[in-house]
């Protein structure tokens, strides 16, 4: 998916809010931030993706502020909160006449957790309509498939997000499927790194691994080699996230995408309005 002209208002939301929270007071350097991301602008090739363009934004931010975590304390009440809640969450995808299709839908909602939307949506007020929207012919294909090869790679999205992922992974698991899990390789954004993946748990119910982007989305050509082969031998791929969409439509067929409309280009791209929770295929 290209990047679009109504992306950029949100690539600089973004860039402020993080670099004002990370170095709170410290105008001047908010500034150069902001006029070095509105001088790429310039420059930028709107071909490119969303989540590359904005990976290398971000990237380059380290000139003004040092290699840190610009979104580490979001990431960490994201995933403390996602704890404190995942018991109930449980307990209500157990209780649900179709515990599978009820799990898939948290994982959904768990997409509002994403520092581009940040206060715009209210993930905890949508737990009560676990499956609602869904399509649940495409699901029930996915999960043939997917018991099928008895085998899943997902590419993860956001901190906390990925806490509520571990509900879904953990049926999956219970049915004997061969599930890996991946995370960005370096931080970006507030998305999950392996650090997110231990400290909710999910290195402890199956196998995580490292795209080894730096980038908020799997920009194949960002991808470790190694990623690269893991990617293209999967029989089933489930792409968690409106980032790794953005990365991957149309560019690799067959994979299943699970997200949050969240933005009115998204929308028109996909057809389907704002807070749709959508799972689809690319045919």
């Amino acid at each position: 998916m290209r990047t679009y002209l109504d992306c950029l208002p949100c690539f600089l939301k973004m860039a402020l809010a993080g670099i004002r929270a990370t170095c709170p007071g410290q105008d001047e350097i908010h500034e150069k931030v902001i006029k070095h991301w509105a001088a790429g602008f310039a420059c930028a090739d709107l071909n490119e993706s969303p989540p590359s363009l904005a990976g290398r934004l971000f990237r380059e931010t380290v000139e003004y502020v040092g290699d840190i975590d610009i979104f580490k304390t979001q990431k960490e009440e994201a995933n403390a909160r996602v704890l404190e809640l995942l018991p109930m969450v449980k307990a209500k995808v157990m209780g649900s006449a179709d515990p599978l299709l009820a799990a898939m839908g948290v994982s959904i909602i768990g997409n509002y957790m994403d520092c581009s939307v940040m206060g715009e949506y209210d993930w905890e007020a949508e737990l009560d309509s676990l499956e609602h929207g869904l399509d649940r012919d495409a699901f029930a294909k996915f999960i043939d498939k997917v018991r099928e090869h008895k085998s899943l790679l997902v590419l993860g999205d956001n901190a906390g997000e990925i806490g509520l992922d571990t509900v879904l992974i953990g049926l999956l698991r219970d049915e004997g499927i061969a599930v890996t899990y991946a995370v960005r390789g370096k931080n970006t954004l507030n998305d999950a790194t392996m650090v997110d993946a231990r400290v909710v748990g999910m290195t402890e119910i199956c196998e995580v691994v490292t795209s080894g982007v730096d980038t908020p989305g799997t920009v194949l050509s960002r991808c470790s080699a190694e990623f690269r082969i893991r990617l293209d031998k999967a029989p089933v791929v489930l792409s968690k996230g409106q980032g790794n969409f953005e990365s991957l439509w149309g560019v690799k067929p067959e994979v299943y995408y699970a997200f949050k409309v969240k933005c009115p280009v998204v929308a028109e791209v996909t057809g389907h309005p704002v807070k749709t929770s959508l799972f689809c295929q690319e045919k």
